[in-house]
């Protein structure tokens, strides 16, 4: 029997046994990461709700993220340690050993060194997308960058959003409040777009946060920052500080990758020749029981490395960007994670030239990963 029905047909014991020690149940089920922190600080509160009405909430939470979460449910409810807690378990759930405990070690440790991406959407994936500026060129071509990428994240199971041509502070805001995923009104206000049936619409509802966060920033850049379309530059540590553990609450313990395709500098990277045998020529809550940093599990990768510019064509799209999206579509579905994936992003990009000899070298500017990330084609 499926691991739902096994829930929802024994739904009234279990939430009899469970409120018995409701916090007990409710931590073991949060730091397995079955809820997110914000699910968890709902139902910690006593405000105006009984142990059973909580316990109720919990289990129904479980339900409605479906059969891969009511799997690890029911596996968690057959613990020792929860067992012995509330012994009546014992006799309500089969005496069966959880699946997990069934499979090869191997296997079961590969799991453990991936992170887990089993909501549904699989996360948010944000697009800044800034082309027409005031004072600087026009970024022609980014068009067919943004499409790309929502296109291929969308195909990976994220809810895609849009948001074009802001200033600075635009940005910021923006970001914040995808961030805190809180106000629809506002969002629609700043024009953010939702990827639906192969083109970007109307935002029609608050997009959530699910197992992995994805941004890609598409604009003019320089050392350390991307511009907005007035000509201020955004730090890219305060645009991956807005979703860090201080102010994402919901993203904590979760991949968040971010793609920067953006000038780093005005220089010109020069190619350097090799021989055939590559030798040269002559010439990177606290309410729970555990903790992890704050800049934990974070991804951010550059299309090009600090002072160097990088090259986009007016109708193919950028070489960075491009190169990813290729490169996704080609491992995600043989299970690469996405540090392999992006070494092939760099050979591929570093292969390139523009005008004979100018040359462009992608870099993980910075990477906090503490497992593996893989990526998945949606089922649906």
């Amino acid at each position: 029997m499926a691991s739902k029905d096994t829930i929802k047909r024994l739904k009234t014991d279990l939430e009899d046994i469970l409120c018995s020690d409701f916090s007990y149940i409710l931590n073991k089920v949060a730091a397995k990461g079955l809820i997110t922190t914000r699910e968890y600080r709902n139902m910690n509160s006593t405000a105006l709700r009984d142990v059973g009405t909580r316990t109720t909430e919990l289990v129904d939470k479980l339900l409605f993220k479906g059969e891969e979460r009511c799997k690890e449910f029911l596996q968690l409810l057959q613990t020792d340690d929860v067992v012995e807690t509330f012994p009546c378990l014992g006799k309500l759930l089969p005496p069966e050993r959880p699946a997990d405990q069934d499979k090869p070690k191997a296997q079961r440790q590969e799991q453990d060194d991936r992170y887990q991406l089993t909501s549904s959407p699989t996360g948010l994936c944000v697009i800044v997308n800034n082309e027409q500026f005031e004072k600087m060129e026009k970024r022609t071509g980014t068009k067919k960058d943004a499409d790309s990428l929502a296109e291929v994240f969308g195909w990976l199971g994220f809810k895609v959003v849009l948001c074009s041509d802001q200033t600075k502070s635009q940005m910021d805001e923006v970001l914040k409040l995808l961030a805190s995923s809180s106000d629809l009104r506002r969002l629609q206000e700043s024009n953010v777009q939702e990827w639906s049936g192969g083109q970007f619409i109307k935002l029609q509802a608050l997009p959530q946060h699910g197992d992995a966060f994805v941004c890609c920033i598409l604009s003019h850049g320089d050392k350390g920052g991307v511009f907005g379309i007035d000509g201020e530059l955004l730090p890219i540590g305060k645009i991956t500080s807005t979703f860090d553990g201080s102010n994402c609450r919901d993203l904590v313990n979760k991949p968040k990758a971010f793609f920067i395709q953006a000038c780093q500098g005005l220089n010109m990277q020069k190619g350097i020749q090799v021989c055939s045998d590559g030798g040269l020529q002559e010439e990177d809550s606290p309410a729970l029981s555990w903790y992890i940093p704050v800049d934990a599990d974070v991804l951010v990768a550059v299309s090009s490395v600090e002072g160097y510019v990088a090259f986009r064509h007016v109708n193919d799209g950028s070489w960075f960007i491009q190169a990813l999206c290729s490169q996704l579509k080609e491992g995600c579905p043989r299970g690469d994670d996405i540090m392999e994936i992006l070494y092939r992003v760099n050979n591929d990009v570093s292969q390139k030239s523009a005008s004979g000899v100018d040359k462009q070298m992608p870099e993980a500017k910075r990477v906090t990963l503490r497992k593996k990330l893989v990526f998945s084609p949606s089922s649906n």
